[in-house]
């Protein structure tokens, strides 16, 4: 078990937090995809970082992580194609797949000369499959609340969340989600959630229901073979009371990933860093123990 020395980290007041503008630019990629983004600046920053959300979200989704990231780091938020402040930009005729959300994020790591990833939940999927393509200035990248299996519990919700997002039944896609893997989530936070799942477009319930039958009926969570060809260190943290993306099952990718830890933060589920205080502060110091920490150059995995 590492010694570790948290008192270095501190984290943004929210209202200075509030109060620091972000640059924003909307950049075409590929001549396909314009995509909203926003870079906050740290006044000395360690280097850049790319957040990736997870499904049905946005970039404000990050508001707690850029708190506690920014004082340290410059941090590139976006939102896909379908998503948040991106959507005015786009005509949405074609579902992305997990290959053109790789592709995005590969220009955006070009494009900001990002050095670390972060990325939640299913925006694992593509974060993975971008990093096997070795991005020339990525040294070190997080994949937080995501596992390379699917367990009964999360094959039941893929499969329930297939049948409302087909439905489009906006409520039913609210309740799915707040009485499963955000069901440790406060009260406050059920209610945005809520709010924000049951206000999306038909075609981000399209987008996400194509996901969800690509993962239940071709791809799987087959994401070893993209852990198998990358070569930098990789950091895994996911909750312990997470029953859908498990600790334990997250440990899978020790078997093909040449250098990865892991992180299990204490009476948390799957949003880990919003659940409670003591959770975000777990999730804060483990992600930037391992950000400040010099990289192992051989294949090593190791809990922490």
């Amino acid at each position: 078990m590492k010694q570790r020395n948290h008192q270095i980290y501190r984290q943004l007041p929210l209202r200075e937090a509030l109060q620091m503008k972000a640059e924003i630019a909307v950049l075409d990629i590929q001549g396909i995809y314009r995509i909203y983004t926003e870079l906050h600046r740290a006044k000395t920053p360690a280097g850049t970082i790319l957040l990736v959300n997870g499904s049905l979200s946005t970039l404000a989704s990050f508001a707690q992580t850029v708190r506690y990231l920014q004082p340290h780091f410059n941090i590139v938020l976006f939102d896909l194609p379908y998503a948040g402040h991106s959507r005015r930009y786009n005509t949405h005729h074609r579902l992305l797949s997990r290959d053109d959300e790789a592709d995005i994020i590969i220009e955006l790591i070009e494009h900001f000369k990002t050095d670390c990833l972060l990325s939640f939940s299913w925006g694992g999927i593509a974060s993975l499959k971008a990093l096997a393509r070795q991005p020339r200035h990525v040294r070190k990248a997080a994949i937080n609340s995501f596992s390379p299996l699917i367990n009964g519990a999360m094959l039941d919700y893929l499969q329930r969340g297939s049948q409302v997002l087909g439905a489009c039944d906006r409520d039913g896609i609210g309740e799915l989600v707040n009485s499963t893997i955000g069901k440790h989530l406060p009260s406050l936070y059920k209610r945005y959630n809520h709010r924000h799942i049951s206000s999306l477009e038909i075609y981000e319930y399209a987008q996400m229901k194509f996901h969800v039958d690509t993962v239940l009926h071709h791809e799987g969570r087959s994401c070893v073979s993209h852990a198998d060809v990358i070569e930098i260190p990789l950091l895994f943290i996911n909750g312990e009371w997470d029953e859908y993306t498990t600790a334990q099952d997250a440990r899978q990718f020790a078997r093909h990933a040449r250098h990865c830890e892991f992180h299990s933060v204490a009476r948390a589920g799957h949003f880990i860093d919003i659940e409670h205080r003591q959770a975000n502060l777990d999730t804060r110091n483990a992600l930037l123990d391992f950000l400040f920490a010099p990289a192992i150059p051989h294949r090593q995995a190791m809990a922490v």
